[in-house]
């Protein structure tokens, strides 16, 4: 190391949203790099803490005690805990996590953190991090865990995150003994539905084996315990100790921790759902108004939740998706972070504005670079394409997204501007000069690939850039000339890094390339190429071709090669600095002088001077300090090493960045040398390093100044000249940039983000329609020579056309010259045969491989499914119809099946002869008796359609004898052989009658033949029906290629030609060699070649006599005329003998075809018994199959029985070791219980000691003092009430979960209230000081006596509680015992019960089985079988029981026949009794009319006396009437007045009443809010006990109500009875 000088870091700059916390009130912390960052939300300002360890891992915060905790990330990972703010370490965790630690969390309710670790034990553990104990750890129980959030209210439950599961974890205590205990939440399915867990299903043995497929199938059915699951994303607790569940599908769930009940708040499937409440949730926080929720979604919504109604308060816009919510301690500002770099602050209680604290961006930064300019301004770039401007004090100034993705970056020494270079391989200059808005005003397209390497030199002449092929372009770096394109030059090899050197003697520019050679690998170069530029003007034409190529004579060109691989090099003066990865070591070259015996071929060895070790995790890269007074190097182990370049021994070294996330990318000096820039891989952090040097020789300073002092002088005097220029250039227009690269420019860190271009996704690499400088360098000078040639082309082409001319003719004229006059050049001739021979060699060489190929894949196929068939599979067709026969087709037993066969028929053989031999030895008597019966039951238990196809085994299992697995198996052997044996049956059959069709064949193809004879001999032409064996008969065929099926014509080699031809020379010899004899001429002459006068020579036509042709018939002699008449007598002969010769001719035929159709119909009958066969042995086939299948499924079951009674052996075995662990649990916690209560035991007696011995201690006070002394004694603060004050006033949630830990707070808070009860001044009057100073001690002995009985009493109740809870899952335990053992016990019966429960297959006969006539397909599992001598006996017993019982129901018919006869004359004589009594009642009830009883009354009296009667009454009841309404209106009057006097009362009081409502809704509003956030299960409850009794008492009125209802219709009824029964009739009028 170097004592002399240090390096410290200046700022950091970088955010990822990993972790973000509150720290204190104002303050967050979160992870940037290597770093931990500490952000004022006030103030802005930023402070750095670097890790003591190596990197930071998780991190995690609590701003209620100023605590912040981070991981270290190294191999067997610590956890350093601080305090905030000043720094102070209160303790290292070492735990036993190997590798790295997921996440952290720190608990409000004490000293707690818990903290899990990653691969390979997943240890979930909670620590107290004041003294650095472990409390209980719980192994491989965080897998893939997010988060970890401690219950504000109780710490003692934790709630775990993970990618896809929620885990809930309860610390269980007993004194200083901790254990964690999980319940896992089963989310709902992502539809919202509750997704039930399956419990598995006991298998009972009395299942039919038929449904062992359908079980087998359903088994693979969907199973609704693998539906997809929501994924929970955010978790926030409630003050109610509950917990808020945001998942990534938009749901908003609500668990209860104790129930682990689940309430679907939020569900964006139903019908009813907000399109507010449509998104995710990606974080959630808790306050006073509600509950703060966000998501992607550029929204922060706040949610009033009263049961399940929702309501949205409030709303917040923001600029992008927020992913990160949490509120300050204080709940007064709330933090809203996203993944894009942003943080912003709300503080609702003061104002709606969103405030941008910090926006820096995200994304892993490529490089970075400073400017030259004193005020030390640097600029970054990330993958992205965001270019960004940071101020010396890390303030984000500015930042310009170019949208696409960038690779280099280079900033010019004489002109505040940047080269950046792109994937797409364009070089854009950005100008710096307004720092607030960074323009771009100019690019070049040099390379179709990405641009690797930009430097400028140290005096900005030029700017070099260079790329995958190894092109190396000089681009002039002067603004005033547009840095144009000077020329290029092309280096060999891949160019691994570029650096220069600019000489002011030599007025040369170096360039030093580190190129890859032939042998090295893609990452490692060992050629390192010098160029030396002049720095005059490199624009003459001696400078640079036409196409832009440099000349050699300007660019002196040097190679060197190095013993070991480069990684990368930097260029000093006349020394090279390299980093060698295979020696870990950075290396010194001196280059030799450059003198002329130097060559640009020649290849000079270098060795290095000086080796130091360094970056042991490389690759790593190096740059020199503007004065060469300092080397920098950076590597993959995330190191900052800067070292003299006179001895690189010594060196500083900072630990900058993480090695686990790729180390160092970049590094660049300021122009003084005193500041370092740095970036990460993957970090996504820039860091900003000051050098400090303490002890630097003098001689050094000096020299770098002079060094320094005209280069800053030529350095000045350029920028003063060239950056007006380049302040004065134009923006480059948009539309001149490709849709890839479109500039966005934005402001300071507050301006608003807007989102980037879709051409994002564009690809990296130029379009071809963009040519490069090059390439569009060539057209041009393409295009000048076409204009400049032009004439000399015209004239080169009209002489073209003049030879085109000749040559045609020419060839014409060669057309009529012998080929021999052509071979002009032999040699050309000879190449031309040989290329095409061996093109043809190639071609034919394809073809034979692409044949052996063929020819392997068919011997393959045909040897698998061919050859391995013992019977081929075909068919039989029938002749006159479409019936169809195939065979069984075979494979050839294996000799293990064989093997197996062998022994199972050994071992029944033995079986057998034991039985036989058992048998005999038993009474002669005894067997004939059982004989009969013996052989009927053999007969039905072993017969089958096998048997009786007589292909059976003989050693075939009796169904009932099959009560062991073996057998089982072995039955299987053997009946699968019983099948093999029937179709080895049937296709002897088979072959025999395809062999007769065969010769049927032949036989139709003989009498076809003849047939075609007499036919010709008829001249008859009829088609002639001749069958032939198709490929299903004969599937050889398909295996065999007929000439006649390949249309190409067939290609012969060389030696087959010769054979042909040989074979077509031989032929031809035999023919010429053959005798010509005489007696084959005369019969060919004679007889035609035949010795047989033939009958269709005998029936030839007769020819006439010659003078029938040459004479007329007058001129005919009479010896002509009968020469003619015997003529004409034979030619009728002739005809006659014709015509019966064609008779027999037509009847042969006939008899030809009918022996042919006969032949057929045969055939096709014995088909037909062939099909019969196949029919019975498919059927005695699917017989035994079935019988494999239940043998199958019996033994599959009982294997699958095997396997669950192990599985619950294991269980149980677990289970009893978990009884013992837990038993040995209860009894030491019994003990400590029993200890704990009895010395609980002895302090509640110390206590009550001391409230007895407070009178004696006090025997010299009078006894009043005493009295008013004991009342002070027995006073107590109320500190509990004053804090729970306090802590509703502070925070949301309310007082911690109250534990024993918390007793020495407690208590020290009690004796903190008891100093004001304690003051002189409550000091009774008259007592001596001294005494109370003896009583307040007695006193505060009192209170903590009483204090430790509390904490005392808090841990034996905890104590008991765990005891409880370890008793209860001891009875838990012993019930599984019990049921394990149960189940086990079940499992063994039903295994015995399969084991003899045999299926038993029958063939049974019509009348033999009893089932329902419409049910033919029923299930056989309930059938009972029995002896057929018992069903006859139970048929005649049926029968003669079913007579007697005909016989008892005939005598029992006549006998009902009179009963039903009387019972009709009774009903019909009881009809005409009810029909007389019913017109009785009808008289009886009829009513009379007034009228009637006016005629009555008339009868009797004056009718004039009636009627007076009758108005003096209604005159008395009209003056009553009028009385009664003046009575009831003075009433009403009087009642009136009344209700006016309490109206004006009632308004008077609704007056004062109205005055208080304001007052009354306040006390209401106050009172609702109270109740709102006091509502707990207790009030719940209350009112749920209260609605039950309302509803109780409801149903009580109801059920009153109708007994009531029907009392009353009782009544009414009797009511109207009683009216019908007091009614007047006619029989009651009484007549005078």
């Amino acid at each position: 190391m170097y004592d002399s000088g240090s390096l410290d870091v200046r700022w950091i700059q970088g955010f990822t949203n990993r972790s973000i916390d509150f720290v204190d009130n104002n303050t967050v912390c979160y992870k940037c790099g290597n770093y931990i960052c500490f952000l004022n939300l006030e103030t802005k300002t930023q402070s750095v803490f670097q890790s003591p360890g190596r990197g930071v891992g998780a991190l995690t915060a609590n701003g209620n005690s100023g605590v912040f905790a981070f991981s270290d990330q190294k191999l067997s990972p610590s956890i350093f805990v601080y305090v905030y703010p000043a720094l102070h370490l209160k303790n290292e965790l070492k735990g036993a996590a190997q590798l790295d630690y997921t996440c952290l969390a720190l608990s409000d309710g004490g000293p707690y953190l818990a903290c899990c670790s990653s691969l390979p034990d997943h240890t979930i553990t909670v620590w107290n991090w004041e003294n650095a104990e472990p409390i209980c750890t719980q192994l491989q129980a965080g897998r893939d865990l997010i988060s970890m959030v401690f219950n504000p209210l109780n710490w003692l439950q934790l709630c775990a995150l993970g990618t896809a599961s929620l885990t809930l974890w309860n610390i269980e205590r007993s004194g200083s003994f901790h254990v964690l205990k999980s319940s896992m939440i089963d989310l709902p399915a992502t539809d919202g539905s509750f997704v039930e867990r399956m419990t598995p299903m006991s298998q009972t043995s009395n299942q039919p084996p038929a449904a062992i497929s359908e079980l087998m199938a359903d088994s693979t059915g969907p199973n609704p315990c693998n539906r997809a699951r929501l994924t929970p994303t955010a978790i926030c607790w409630t003050p109610t100790s509950e917990l808020y569940v945001g998942c990534a599908e938009g749901f908003l769930l609500l668990i209860d921790p104790e129930s682990l009940n689940i309430s679907v708040l939020i569900s964006p499937t139903s019908a009813d759902a907000t399109p507010e409440f449509k998104g995710n949730f990606q974080g959630l926080t808790l306050n006073k108004n509600g509950l703060i929720t966000a998501g992607k979604e550029s929204l922060v919504h706040c949610l009033q939740i009263k049961g399940t109604k929702i309501d949205i308060t409030q709303t917040w816009h923001l600029e992008g998706p927020v992913t990160t919510v949490k509120y300050s301690p204080d709940d007064e500002t709330l933090l809203l972070s996203s993944n894009m770099g942003q943080i912003y602050l709300l503080k609702p209680t003061q104002s709606d504005e969103v405030v941008k604290v910090l926006d820096v961006l995200s994304g892993d930064f490529v490089t970075a670079a400073f400017l030259h300019s004193d005020r030390n301004i640097c600029v970054s770039l990330r993958h992205s394409g965001e270019l960004q401007l940071w101020s010396s004090d890390g303030v984000c100034l500015s930042f310009l997204s170019l949208q696409t993705e960038v690779t280099a970056l280079a900033c010019c020494p004489i002109a505040l501007y940047a080269a950046v270079g792109t994937a797409s391989g364009n070089i854009l200059f950005i100008d710096m000069n307004k720092e607030q808005q960074p323009r771009l005003v100019h690019q070049v397209h040099l390379y179709h690939a990405a641009v690797d390497h930009l430097v400028f030199d140290q005096k900005g002449h030029y700017l070099l850039s260079s790329s995958s092929d190894s092109h190396v372009y000089v681009l002039d770096a002067k603004p005033s000339q547009m840095f144009s394109v000077i020329g290029y030059t092309v280096i060999p090899g891949s160019i691994l890094s570029l650096s220069t050197q600019c000489i002011s003697d030599s007025e040369e520019v170096n360039v030093l390339a580190l190129c890859a050679g032939q042998e090295d690998k893609h990452l490692d170069g060992s050629v390192l190429t010098v160029l030396s530029l002049p720095t005059r003007s490199l624009r003459g034409p001696d400078c640079v071709d036409r196409h832009g190529c440099l000349s050699s004579q300007v660019v002196r060109v040097l190679s060197y090669k190095v013993p070991h691989p480069l990684q990368s090099c930097v260029l000093g003066i006349s020394q090279v600095f390299a980093y060698c990865h295979e020696r870990k070591a950075l290396q010194r070259f001196q280059l030799p002088g450059v003198t002329d015996g130097f060559s640009s071929q020649q290849v000079i060895q270098l060795k290095p001077e000086q080796e130091v070790r360094a970056h042991l995790l490389g690759p790593a890269s190096l740059i020199l300090s503007p004065h060469h007074l300092w080397l920098a190097s950076v590597g993959r182990d995330g190191l900052l090493q800067i070292r003299e370049t006179e001895s690189m021994e010594q060196y500083m070294e900072l630990h900058c960045h993480s090695c686990h996330l790729g180390g160092v990318r970049s590094v660049s000096f300021s122009t003084d040398s005193h500041l370092l820039l740095t970036t990460g891989f993957t970090d996504g952090s820039l860091v900003c390093t000051n050098l400090r040097t303490k002890d630097v020789g003098a001689h050094k300073v000096k020299e770098a100044t002079e060094y320094i002092q005209p280069e800053a002088h030529f350095l000045k005097k350029m920028f003063d000249t060239e950056n007006p220029i380049l302040d004065g250039l134009p923006a480059w227009e948009q539309r001149s940039l490709t849709s890839t690269e479109k500039p966005r420019v934005l402001g300071g860190p507050s301006v608003d983000v807007a989102a980037q271009d879709e051409s994002n996704d564009t690809p990296l690499c130029a379009p071809p329609s963009h040519p490069t400088w090059l390439e569009s360098r060539r057209e041009a000078v393409i295009k000048e020579d076409t204009e400049q040639f032009s004439e000399t082309k015209e004239m080169l082409r009209e002489t073209i056309r003049q030879l085109r001319d000749s040559i045609q003719e020419m060839v014409r004229e060669n057309d009529n010259l012998p080929e021999e006059h052509f071979n002009l050049d032999v040699d050309e001739q000879k190449r031309l045969e040989a290329m095409a021979e061996e093109e043809a060699r190639r071609v034919r060489s394809e073809i034979e491989w692409d044949i052996v190929e063929k020819c392997y894949l068919h011997d393959v196929l045909k040897k698998e499914y061919w050859d391995s068939v013992k019977v081929k599979g075909r068919a039989i067709r029938a002749f006159h119809s479409e019936l169809e026969v195939q065979n069984y087709p075979l494979r050839e037993q294996t000799e293990k099946d064989l093997e197996d066969l062998s022994r199972v028929q050994d071992m029944r053989r033995l079986e057998n002869t034991a039985l036989t031999s058992l048998k005999k030895s038993d009474g002669a008597q005894k067997e004939e008796q059982g004989k009969e019966g013996h052989e009927a039951e053999r007969a039905a238990l072993t017969e089958s359609f096998s048997t009786r196809l007589g292909y059976s085994n003989p050693y075939v299992y009796d169904q009932f004898s099959l009560q062991s697995t073996e057998q089982r198996i072995n039955q299987i052997i053997l009946l699968q052989d019983t099948i093999h044996r029937i179709k080895m049956g049937f296709n002897v059959d088979f072959d025999a009658l395809h062999s007769q069709k065969v010769q049927e064949l032949k036989r139709i193809k003989d009498r076809n033949r003849q047939i075609r004879e007499i036919m010709q001999d008829l001249n008859m032409n009829q088609e002639l029906w001749e069958p032939s064996l198709t490929t299903s008969e004969w599937p050889e065929s398909l295996l065999r290629v007929n000439d006649s099926e390949i249309k190409a014509e067939r290609y012969l080699t060389p030696e087959q030609r010769k054979e042909q031809e040989r074979k077509k020379l031989e032929e031809q010899s035999r023919l010429a060699a053959q005798v010509d004899e005489c007696r084959d001429k005369g019969l060919d002459d004679m007889m035609d070649g035949v010795l047989e006068v033939k009958k269709e020579d005998i029936l030839k036509d007769i020819p006439p006599p010659e003078f029938v042709l040459t004479k007329p018939e007058i001129q005919w002699s009479e010896e002509e005329k009968k020469v003619y008449k015997e003529y004409e007598k034979k030619r009728q002969t002739l005809s006659e003998e014709r015509e019966k010769y064609k008779k027999s001719l037509e009847t042969e035929i006939k008899k030809l075809q009918d022996s042919i159709k006969e032949a057929t119909e045969r055939f096709d009958e014995a088909l037909t018994k062939l099909l019969e066969t196949k029919v019975r042995c498919t059927v005695a086939i699917y017989q035994e199959e079935l019988k494999i299948t239940y043998l199958v499924g019996s033994v599959l079951m009982e294997e699958e029985m095997r396997n669950q009674e192990l599985e619950f052996k294991l269980k149980l075995e677990k289970m009893l070791a978990y009884k013992e662990e837990i038993g040995e649990v209860v009894r030491t916690c019994e003990e400590e219980a029993e200890l704990f209560h009895q010395a609980y035991e002895i302090l509640v007696g110390e206590d009550k000691v001391l409230d007895k011995e407070f009178r004696k201690g006090f025997f010299d006070v009078p006894t009043s003092m005493v009295d008013h002394l004991y009342k002070l004694f027995k006073r107590r603060p109320r500190v509990q009430k004053m804090r729970t004050q306090t802590d509703n006033n502070s925070s949301l949630f309310k007082e911690p979960h109250l534990c024993s830990s918390l007793a020495p707070d407690g208590l020290s808070k009690m004796l903190q209230a008891m100093e004001e009860l304690d003051a002189p001044e409550k000091m009774p009057e008259g007592l001596n000081p001294t005494i109370w100073e003896r009583f307040c001690v007695v006193r505060r002995t009192k209170v903590e006596s009483e204090q430790k009985v509390k904490a005392k009493a808090l841990t034996l109740a905890e104590m008991q509680a765990f005891l409880q809870r370890r008793r209860d899952e001891d009875n838990t335990a012993q019930q599984e015992i019990k049921n394990l053992s149960e189940a086990l016990e079940s499992l063994h019966k039903e295994r015995n019960y399969l084991l003899m429960d045999t299926m038993v297959q029958l063939i049974l006969k019509q009348g033999q089985v009893e089932v329902p006539a419409t049910d033919l397909t029923s299930e056989c599992t309930d059938f009972i079988l029995y002896h057929r001598s018992v069903v006859d006996s139970l048929r005649s017993s049926i029968r003669t029981l079913a007579e007697q019982k005909i016989a008892s129901m005939v005598s029992c018919k006549d006998f009902r026949k009179g009963i039903i006869q009387t019972q009709w004359e009774h009903k019909v004589m009881r009809k005409q009794i009810e029909d007389l009594g019913e017109k009785m009642r009808d008289i009886k009830m009829i009513q009379l009319s007034e009228e009637q009883h006016d005629m009555a009354y008339l009868t009797k009296r004056d009718h004039k006396s009636r009627m007076s009667k009758q108005v003096s009454i209604m005159e008395k009841s009209i003056a009553l009437m009028k009385k009664t309404h003046l009575k009831n209106v003075q009433q009403r009057m009087k009642k009136i007045e009344q209700i006016n006097r309490q109206a004006a009362l009632k308004t008077k009081k609704s007056v004062v009443l109205e005055q208080r409502v304001p007052d009354t809704q306040v006390t209401v509003a106050e009172l609702k809010h109270n109740s709102d956030a006091t509502d707990s299960k207790v009030i719940r409850a209350a009112k749920r006990e209260a609605r039950y009794q309302q509803i109780v008492r409801r149903s009580n009125l109801e059920e009153l109500a109708r007994t009531q209802a029907d009392e009353l219709a009782v009544l009414w009824s009797e009511v109207e009875r009683l009216t019908r029964k007091n009614f007047p009739s006619l029989d009651q009028l009484t007549h005078n």
